[in-house]
């Protein structure tokens, strides 16, 4: 099983070109069985999950053409509308296939999703809205069984906000009959990003980027293209890392409008930042300040982006209160960072994290996606070498981390 072997103490320098986002992606590669038409993506991230949700794709009869920018999705003919649990487990967003297939094949069959081991996040708000639109729906042996001759438009009120769910909404309602209500939706530009896709296609969607979305369902959609916006998850990642770190670190093909929070909480730990079109630069010259941080829906601070930042507050001057109010157990990578030197204590949904002068290198062991770079992040600063193991994990969302890392003069290495 492969592992990152880091060494740390060195400054970053240099420039890195930020990916397409992983989580806008998979919702627009799920927007290819609403259409027989061809879909044609640039920007798509060369991902694991990304992979796993193409070959699901497949399975279900969409042909899938790589192109060097991104690809070419042709459903025209969906021959087995069913999400098998192999496919399904390693990854919780295989779950945005449900809307799109009960929309154009009137069913579905869908296993329960899988994913990193981060807290419950029930799918019951997607089952809730597709009800009411119409559908019935089974849960038997790990599967979701859903039917519907025709989704109907529906006024749907969200008891809590999920990206997920709006998203699975908003691909069903584009095909339904009538008109749809999203209430109390997502807000993430991810959300924005998947509207202006379907609205390519020829769907009718209003609101997107607020808390109230309308769609009027259209007979069918057409193909398009589509460019996947940037991941500003990653983005936050490597101005992170730099701002630990210290040095000069330019992030080009950025989209600095979806990263107010985190920038304004670099800025306060101290970094300059200078935005200009689509490139972020940030410059460090101090060791950080600590900052607190509550992870929120957007536009607040994103709970991607909290292991980051408690690696930040470790070695930062002062102490910050990190917490958590999205997932319940999220604070699995603060056991790795002690093991690392870090000084964490956690009380309930909240961690106190005062800064130390120096971590010392080990072997530390990622538990899920945004864990993992954390724990990278740790190993940039930490005195001799640090091993991170189980990197299967940062391979869902980063696409070659080392390589870029590297490019800016990190001493990290991939080994097997």
């Amino acid at each position: 099983m492969d592992k990152l072997k880091i060494t740390g103490g060195k400054r970053l320098e240099g420039e890195v070109r930020v990916s397409g986002a992983k989580n806008a992606a998979l919702p627009i590669l799920c927007a290819a069985l609403l259409t027989d038409k061809p879909l044609t993506l640039a920007n798509v991230p060369k991902l694991m999950d990304i992979s796993t949700m193409a070959k699901l794709l497949a399975q279900m009869g969409v042909e899938i053409e790589r192109t060097q920018e991104g690809m070419i999705l042709g459903g025209k003919k969906i021959k087995d509308p069913t999400a098998p649990y192999e496919l399904v487990k390693t990854m919780r967003a295989s779950v945005l296939v449900l809307g799109p297939l009960l929309a154009r094949c009137g069913r579905a069959k869908v296993s329960l999703p899988g994913g990193c081991a981060i807290g419950a996040r029930p799918v019951d708000q997607h089952l809730k809205g597709l009800e009411a639109m119409g559908a019935t729906i089974r849960v038997e042996h790990g599967y979701m069984e859903a039917h519907a001759e025709r989704l109907r438009g529906a006024r749907i009120v969200m008891d809590m906000v999920t990206v997920t769910g709006t998203e699975n909404l908003m691909l069903a309602a584009s095909l339904a009959e009538g008109t749809t209500l999203i209430e109390n939706a997502a807000r993430e530009p991810e959300v924005v990003d998947l509207a202006r896709c379907l609205s390519s296609m020829g769907a009718r969607i209003e609101g997107a980027g607020s808390d109230v979305i309308h769609i009027e369902g259209v007979a069918s959609l057409g193909g398009a293209a589509h460019r996947v916006m940037p991941d500003r998850i990653e983005t936050g990642t490597y101005l992170a890392a730099a701002a630990a770190a210290g040095g000069r670190v330019r992030l080009v093909g950025a989209a600095a409008e979806s990263l107010d929070a985190t920038l304004e909480k670099l800025r306060e730990a101290g970094a300059q930042i200078r935005v200009a079109g689509g490139s972020i630069e940030i410059e460090t010259s101090a060791r950080p300040k600590s900052v607190s941080v509550r992870t929120a829906p957007f536009p607040g601070f994103a709970t991607d982006m909290q292991a980051q930042f408690m690696a930040l507050a470790s070695i930062a001057d002062g102490t910050a209160v990190i917490t958590e109010t999205i997932f319940e157990n999220r604070f699995m990578h603060a056991l790795e960072l002690q093991r690392l030197g870090a000084d964490i204590s956690i009380q309930g949904n909240s961690a106190l994290v005062r800064g130390v002068d120096r971590l010392q290198g080990a072997s530390v062991m990622a538990t899920d996606l945004r864990a993992s770079a954390g724990l990278v992040i740790a190993g940039l600063v930490a005195e001799g070498e640090t091993v991170v193991e189980r990197i299967y994990h940062l391979d869902r969302g980063y696409e070659a981390l080392e390589k870029k890392l590297g490019a800016l003069g990190a001493r990290i290495e991939r080994v097997s």
